[in-house]
């Protein structure tokens, strides 16, 4: 998912940056508000992080360029702190409002909030939001079918244990299911082939896992 983090020092800039990507997300950075419009404009983003006070546009202007031509989501970054401030970033079309300093964690809480995201999980280079069936590779997203979602979730779930083909069987497809268990070793090629090798480890005449130290 694409954030834009827009805030007019460098330092700030970078620490969000390093934070988001960390979390998985694709980050376009700018300085000031004409340069935040400018990748507004060229870019698919999911999210605007837009401080208040920056050269050029400042981020109330900013705001309301991006709602005026937009349902994006938009959360105001600032210094100020006052009731006023805040009625006032809200009015201008933010949908949620931070104050500086701030606690990382706790910004990351409002974005996942602001985008729908109820919980991730990253393994390796995947991140994994199990309530929306959305897997993200190196910050790609992952094109997985029913299937493939529901056997990936089930490693996740039982992370660290052996899970044989007949536990999977009964898992993804269901008691009543006909087919035969090789089933299960097509299906899990076809999941490697798009998250990769290296996530689930094959057991010999045992079974599949993601090993706990993924």
């Amino acid at each position: 998912m694409n954030i834009l983090v827009a805030d007019d020092s460098p330092e700030m800039v970078q620490i969000l940056q390093a934070y988001l990507k960390k979390a998985g997300f694709t980050v376009f950075t700018a300085l000031d508000g004409e340069a935040a419009l400018d990748l507004f404009y060229q870019e698919k983003l999911d999210l605007a992080i837009v401080d208040w006070m920056m050269p050029k546009i400042d981020g109330l202007e900013v705001i309301q360029t991006i709602k005026a031509e937009s349902s994006l989501k938009v959360l105001m970054l600032t210094a100020k702190s006052t009731g006023e401030d805040e009625f006032l970033s809200l009015s201008s079309g933010a949908d949620d409002f931070i104050t500086k300093p701030f606690h990382p964690q706790v910004l990351l809480v409002r974005i996942k909030k602001l985008l729908g995201i109820t919980e991730t999980i990253t393994i390796k280079n995947l991140v994994v939001d199990p309530a929306n069936l959305k897997v993200w590779k190196d910050e790609h997203v992952l094109a997985l079918t029913k299937i493939e979602s529901d056997l990936l979730l089930m490693f996740i779930k039982n992370r660290g244990q052996i899970l044989t083909r007949e536990q999977l069987l009964i898992g993804v497809w269901g008691m009543n299911y006909d087919g035969v268990a090789r089933t299960v070793d097509t299906h899990i090629r076809r999941l490697r082939e798009k998250i990769g090798d290296e996530i689930i480890t094959t057991k010999r005449g045992v079974g599949y896992l993601i090993e706990k130290d993924n």
